[in-house]
C-alpha cells in the first residue's frame, strides 16, 4: 500500500545541514528496505497557485488553501505493508527532519 507523509513547517525554516544529514540517512533506509517511492521538498505556500476550472470557471489565484503560518514543505511517498508500518516510518521521518508530519494512505 502507498502512503504520503507530508512535512509540516513554518515560514522561513529551511532544514539545516544536520537535519539534511538525518533526512538523507532516512531516505537511504527507505530505499534499502523497499519502502521508497519518491520524496521532494516543495516551495512554501506563499508560492502556491489555486486553480479551479470546475464548470469552466478558469479561476487562477495566487494563494494557498492553508490559512495559518504552517504549510507543507515537502513529502515522502512510501510503500508499506500496513498502517502500523506506515505510522512507524512516519515517526522516523518526523524525527529525521525535526518537523511534524502528516500521514495519509492512498485510497485503496
Amino acid at each position: 500500500m502507498k502512503y504520503i507523509i507530508f512535512v509540516i513547517d513554518g515560514p522561513g525554516n529551511p532544514a539545516n545541514s544536520d537535519e539534511m544529514q538525518h533526512i538523507d540517512a532516512f531516505n537511504e533506509k527507505l530505499e534499502k528496505n523497499g519502502h521508497w517511492v519518491t520524496a521532494a521538498g516543495i516551495q512554501q505556500s506563499k508560492g502556491a497557485v489555486l486553480i479551479d476550472n470546475r464548470s469552466g470557471k478558469n479561476l487562477v489565484e495566487h494563494a494557498s488553501i492553508t490559512t495559518g503560518s504552517d504549510s507543507y514543505s515537502g513529502f515522502w511517498i512510501i510503500e508499506a505493508e500496513s498502517d502500523e508500518k506506515a505510522q512507524a516510518l512516519a515517526l522516523e521521518g518526523s524525527l529525521a527532519c525535526n518537523r511534524r508530519v502528516e500521514l495519509r494512505a492512498y485510497l485503496r
